[in-house]
């Protein structure tokens, strides 16, 4: 079942998506998450017995508001050409393969296709990721890898959108990226719930799913979801481990290899080739069995100036912590 999220007649409203009209179900998808997967169905399949509405009439906003947002990063070739963009380096760390690692993004800054985007007003070098999240529908605590399938309601595309100047800068301080990735991310077109992107699924728990990103209508990447490092069921149950994934939750796989983002192109290839994205450039992202989001880079937004560090003189700020 597709899920959506969409304004119609001045009301945001949840609804399902089948053969190109959309079926009002008359709640939010909060509320759908909150309620289970099963009951999540029941719903839709009565709503689409009831007059719906062409979905060219409506406008499509991103499907949730999410609790949080762990951006995972399961694309050997990913990591390997990124890393030689951002740091200079050459090859994957060992502490990679021992286990998922993902950092926590910013959940307040989401847009739905269709959406302008506007990166930082410092942003020289910007960047799209291409992924595929996974959306939480049950609240756990050190989940079992064989039962984190039972508590994903479903999965989306997302563009984790990147200023990678800023990042380049920020990740010199040894902790992971901040003001270069929160600035925008994307979720979109819709909902595709477990049951039915399971037709994907793999004998070892991965999806034969292909994924393609295209700038301007020239295609720039293409991977397949089943050169993920770990599967979805993995990743939930490590985000749980000592701690709680909560219905409302997005769990990013990270950048697909071969492409996903341009960093990895301009590692591999030791050049900005193709070119940092710019003002009215069209991102498109298609994952099968999915659909498309698609946004266009607008202006830099203008921020308020946060002064440099000081630089205090530390023979006197010991002179002065001896005194106390």
């Amino acid at each position: 079942m597709i899920l959506a999220t969409y304004v119609h007649g001045g009301e945001t409203t949840a609804g399902v998506v089948d053969d190109g009209m959309v079926h009002s179900l008359d709640c939010t998808m909060a509320e759908l998450l909150a309620a289970g997967l099963p009951a999540a169905l029941e719903a839709g399949a009565r709503a689409v017995e009831a007059v719906g509405v062409p979905i060219s009439d409506v406008r499509l906003v991103a499907p949730l508001q999410p609790s949080t947002i762990r951006d995972f990063v399961t694309f050997e070739e990913h990591v390997e050409g990124v890393r030689r963009s951002v740091d200079g380096a050459v090859g994957v760390v060992d502490a990679w393969y021992e286990a998922p690692r993902f950092y926590f993004t910013n959940p307040y800054t989401v847009h739905g296709t269709g959406d302008t985007v506007r990166p930082p007003e410092a942003c020289v070098d910007l960047d799209f990721e291409l992924e595929v999240a996974a959306v939480v529908g049950r609240s756990g605590s050190s989940v079992s890898v064989d039962d984190a399938g039972g508590y994903i309601f479903g999965y989306t595309i997302l563009n984790d959108w990147s200023a990678r100047d800023i990042q380049r800068r920020e990740m010199q301080v040894s902790l992971g990226p901040a003001k270069g990735k929160d600035f925008a991310n994307t979720l979109g077109p819709w909902i595709v719930t477990a049951d039915e992107f399971d037709a994907f699924r793999t004998e070892d728990g991965f999806f034969e799913v292909g994924c393609s990103v295209e700038v301007n209508g020239e295609e720039i990447g293409r991977d397949s979801l089943a050169n993920m490092g770990w599967t979805f069921d993995s990743m939930l149950a490590y985000a749980s481990r000592d701690s709680w994934v909560h219905p409302g939750d997005v769990l990013g796989s990270g950048t697909v290899g071969n492409g996903g983002c341009l960093a990895e192109l301009w590692g591999r290839r030791g050049e900005q080739s193709p070119e940092p994205l710019a003002f009215g450039d069209v991102v498109t992202m298609t994952v099968d069995g999915i659909g498309s989001i698609t946004n266009t880079v607008g202006r830099p937004r203008s921020t308020p100036r946060v002064p440099p560090a000081r630089r205090p003189d530390r023979e006197q700020n010991r002179a002065r912590t001896s005194h106390v």
